[in-house]
């Protein structure tokens, strides 16, 4: 029952969002346009939703906190640097002539997985030398305030040009304004391939669950589930930063708010976040159109707004459960 209403809700929200957008439907020279562009666009939402939802489920299947996100590893902000990192780079390139036949929406995906594998290969390197749970969270902590700092550095570079500049703003604020089927194609088997290696890593999840010391003596090799976790991870969050840039609250909200619905148990959680991550941010993303401000609210500034309120919401409701 749970992922029958998740299902119809995502349909529910995928269909309002093509019926909201700039543009009058009633064009018809133009409808055809209209509708991929919004197409596309809601698709896009569902991807990263649905991959930083599958990503949150299951760094706190890993971590044994179900209030862990995806961004607490360093990824996310590795991502998001990388897909800075290139646009600046791209930019220097396309001025002098060279690459300015590559759009920017082709190699945004590819400095998105950079920025989220070099922060991923710290984190392995600490999991080989046999860091523990606390030890790893540190770490992120530490490559996040690294990756911000920079990225912070290239944002000021990029704003000496006018274009540049709003380019690097909007996908650090995070926005799906302009997501097209380039973007889609791109992310899509990055988000096929990581849910699918989420859902098969769902049984050691579920024995991790109990403690490292039992999940090792019942024949899980721990180290090599934190390292390919860790991995896939990151390979969802490079996709889902690589659509809308910085996207808050999804990855922590979502597989926390449908636990209680659908169990602890990872291969039906997995699932379950997929379809919610993606009506919660296609949903999100209507509420950016709509809102009665000049400009398109920044997506990450919306899913801040009502992740944070709700976040709130379902820890009190824990606590008061443990109390009583």
């Amino acid at each position: 029952m749970p992922y029958l209403v998740l299902a119809l809700a995502l349909a529910a929200v995928a269909a309002v969002s093509l019926l909201i957008g700039p543009g009058d439907l009633a064009d018809e020279e133009l409808r055809a346009t209209y509708l991929s562009l919004r197409a596309a666009r809601v698709c896009g939402a569902m991807l990263a939703g649905g991959a930083l939802g599958a990503a949150g489920a299951m760094v706190q299947g890993l971590f044994r906190n179900p209030l862990a996100s995806p961004s607490i590893l360093g990824t996310t902000a590795g991502a998001s640097f990388g897909g800075q990192l290139v646009l600046l780079a791209h930019s220097g390139l396309a001025s002098a002539g060279i690459l300015a036949w590559v759009p920017p929406e082709a190699v945004l995906p590819l400095g998105c997985l950079a920025g989220a594998f070099a922060s991923l290969l710290v984190l392995l390197a600490f999991v080989r030398g046999g860091a523990d749970v606390l030890s790893l969270l540190l770490i992120g902590f530490a490559l996040t305030s690294l990756f911000l700092s920079l990225g912070s550095f290239v944002t000021t570079l990029a704003v000496e040009r006018y274009e540049l500049g709003r380019a690097v703003v909007a996908f650090t604020l995070g926005g799906l304004g302009g997501v097209g089927w380039t973007h889609v194609r791109l992310a899509a088997p990055l988000v096929a391939v990581g849910l699918a290696a989420g859902w098969l890593w769902g049984r050691p999840l579920d024995v991790l669950l109990a403690g490292e010391a039992e999940a090792a003596s019942l024949g899980v090799d721990v180290r090599d589930a934190r390292r390919w976790v860790i991995a896939w991870v990151g390979v969802l969050t490079a996709a889902a930063v690589a659509i809308g840039g910085n996207i808050a609250f999804v990855g922590l909200v979502v597989p926390h708010a449908l636990r209680p619905f659908v169990g602890a148990e990872h291969r039906k959680l997995v699932p379950a976040t997929v379809l919610g991550g993606a009506a919660f941010l296609a949903a999100c993303d209507v509420i950016a159109r709509v809102l009665p401000t000049g400009v398109e609210a920044p997506l990450g500034v919306v899913t801040g707004l009502i992740g944070a309120p709700l976040f709130l919401a379902l820890l009190v409701r824990m606590n008061r459960e443990v109390v009583a």
